[in-house]
C-alpha cells in the first residue's frame, strides 16, 4: 500500500521580509492542492469563481469567490484549481509574532490578537467585508514592502472589527501541539481526498497511521469532533454539490461519481446535509448564478 506522506509546508519569507505575499492567476496557478499545514497564519482572497473549501474537518462548497483566514497549523487544502474559474488568488502568510514577540501585546492590537485566536478554527468573511478587503488585498500587488506591511496591519484590523464572518470549525478542531498529530491527520485527510470515490474501511485507515480501529476512532473524534464515517460522507456530499453546480451530469451519475453506491441513501444524505434534495439544489444554484 502506498502511504501518503503528509506535507509540512516550510514557508520562508524572502530575505528582509517578515511575511510572504503571493498572487496567482491564469498564467501562474497555485499548485498547492493537497492537504498541508504550516505554523503561519494564512489570509487568502479568491476573486470570483467557485470551488471546495477544506479547512480542518470543515468541508463545504463556495460560490462567487472567497475571503478566508486560517490559523497556524490548521490543515487545509488549496482553494483553487484549473476548474475554479476565478480571476486571481492573493495569499498572505505570516507568523503570529511576525512583528516581534511583544508587538501584538500592546492595547491597540488586542482585537487582532483575538482574531488570531479565533482563526485557529478557520474564518470565512462574507458580504461587504469580502468585497472591501478583497480589493485591498489585490492592491498589495502595486505597493512597496513598507506600504504592504501597513496595508496588512490595516486589513487585519478591519477583519478584527468585522461582524460579517462565519467560523468554519466552530464545533471544535483541536490538533495537539505535537507534530506527529499533524502528520497523522494529514495522512488521513490526503487518503480521503485521493480515495473518496472508493470504499474506505476503518481497518485500512487505522493501519495507515499504525493504530487499532477503536483507538483510531477515538483519536479522530477527539481531534475533529466528527466520526471518520461522517467526515468521509461530508467529503462525498461536497464533491456532489460541486458536480451538481458545475457539470451537466444526471443526478444518478453524480451519486456514483461521488462515491455513493446507493441512490436513495445519497438522496437522503444530501437532503440532510444541504436541506434540499439534489435537483432542488441544482435548480436553486442555477437561479442564483443567472
Amino acid at each position: 500500500m502506498i502511504k501518503h506522506k503528509p506535507t509540512l509546508e516550510a514557508i520562508e519569507p524572502d530575505f528582509g521580509h517578515s511575511f510572504t505575499y503571493q498572487r496567482f492567476d491564469e498564467q501562474k496557478t497555485n499548485k498547492n492542492t493537497i492537504w498541508h499545514y504550516h505554523p503561519e497564519i494564512e489570509l487568502v482572497y479568491v476573486n470570483g469563481g467557485s470551488g471546495k473549501r477544506q479547512i480542518g474537518s470543515h468541508i463545504s462548497y463556495y460560490t462567487n469567490g472567497e475571503l478566508i483566514l486560517i490559523g497556524g497549523n490548521m490543515p487545509h487544502c488549496g482553494l483553487t484549481d484549473h476548474l475554479t474559474g476565478n480571476l486571481s488568488e492573493t495569499v498572505v502568510q505570516m507568523k503570529s509574532d511576525f512583528l516581534g514577540n511583544e508587538f501584538f501585546n500592546i492595547p491597540e492590537m488586542k482585537k487582532i490578537q483575538d482574531l488570531f485566536e479565533i482563526a485557529k478554527g478557520g474564518i470565512v468573511f462574507q458580504g461587504k467585508t469580502k468585497r472591501k478587503i478583497g480589493e485591498k488585498m489585490e492592491i498589495l500587488e502595486y505597493q512597496t514592502d513598507f506600504q504592504r506591511l501597513l496595508s496588512i496591519l490595516n486589513i487585519l484590523n478591519e477583519l478584527a472589527n468585522s461582524e460579517d464572518y462565519k467560523l468554519l470549525n466552530a464545533e471544535g478542531f483541536s490538533l495537539e501541539s505535537e507534530v506527529k498529530d499533524n502528520d497523522r491527520i494529514n495522512i488521513v485527510f490526503n487518503h480521503v481526498k485521493s480515495n473518496f470515490k472508493e470504499e474506505i474501511t476503518l481497518e485500512e485507515i487505522a493501519d495507515m497511521v499504525s493504530m487499532t480501529v477503536p483507538s483510531f476512532c477515538r483519536y479522530f473524534k477527539k481531534i475533529t469532533n466528527k466520526t471518520f464515517v461522517q467526515f468521509v460522507n461530508e467529503y462525498r456530499l461536497v464533491h456532489a454539490s460541486k458536480l451538481l453546480a458545475e457539470k451537466p451530469m444526471s443526478i444518478t451519475e453524480v451519486c456514483f461519481e461521488s462515491g455513493f453506491n446507493n441512490f436513495s441513501h445519497f438522496n437522503k444524505s444530501f437532503k440532510a446535509f444541504t436541506g434540499q434534495n439534489p435537483s432542488e439544489y441544482r435548480n436553486q444554484l442555477k437561479a442564483v448564478l443567472q
